[in-house]
């Protein structure tokens, strides 16, 4: 999560993703539209003296997770610097979605894309689909993409529709089966169950001064599609 990518010995996904959060005694205000028949939870996350050995940056992290009646879900993340110094870090939302077959889903949203493809050493590619799809082990980073993304499945006619804001960037992975077989936690044949897409800052990391504050938000839902020529109903889904 916080820190995604190759950053020396830091951990390759982020090291907050294994950190063990705290319930926020003190979260932002809530506004009374936003609250309105939501569950939301607060969470808070602070370094250890642990993590201020391989990052020294001290920091505030908070995660709001807001789920509406209907099923949307919505993550709010604030970033704050708490230290004398500027901080500059990268950070990604790394989202699972469980679909019929991944070999039959199409991602609308990244077509004419730059990307960098961690199976190349992060060569510098453009997306020439007319939507992404998959067909082997995928490992992208996509940069500057529309704040709309689409995850169309096919069998089971319905799309899940990623909405983002202050994350202008989004992860796309898929280990496949070779790659499957050899993550210890991740079953020889769960490839073909999920795609993974998720909003994140990446190209560009975002600076803070001391005590100034970032937020980034992921809105997530899912909706029947209905299709022409294959392609995703845009009034239905992305009006």
């Amino acid at each position: 999560m916080l820190q995604f990518g190759n950053f020396g010995s830091l951990e390759q996904h982020g090291f907050v993703r294994n950190r063990i959060w705290s319930i926020d005694l003190d979260p932002p205000p809530i506004s009374v539209n936003s609250s309105s028949n939501k569950a939301v939870i607060d969470l808070i996350y602070k370094p250890t003296d642990d993590d201020l050995k391989i990052w020294p940056r001290s920091f505030e992290l908070r995660l709001r997770v807001a789920l509406a009646r209907g099923g949307d879900l919505t993550l709010t993340v604030r970033v704050r610097n708490t230290d004398t110094k500027p901080l500059s870090f990268t950070i990604a939302l790394h989202t699972y979605f469980s679909v019929s077959d991944s070999s039959e889903v199409r991602i609308e949203g990244l077509e004419t894309l730059d990307y960098l493809d961690n199976l190349e050493h992060k060569e510098r590619f453009t997306e020439q689909g007319d939507a992404m799809t998959f067909d082997g082990e995928v490992d992208r980073f996509y940069l500057s993409t529309p704040t709309k993304l689409a995850i169309i499945d096919h069998q089971k006619k319905r799309t899940f529709v990623l909405r983002k804001e202050g994350l202008p960037d989004a992860v796309v992975w898929n280990p496949w089966d070779k790659k499957a077989r050899a993550l210890p936690d991740f079953g020889d044949e769960e490839y073909k169950d999920m795609v993974c897409v998720g909003a994140a800052v990446l190209e560009k990391p975002i600076t803070l001064k001391p005590s100034e504050e970032w937020k980034g938000r992921q809105a997530l839902s899912h909706v029947p599609s209905s299709y022409f020529s294959g392609r995703l109903d845009p009034v239905k889904v992305l009006g």
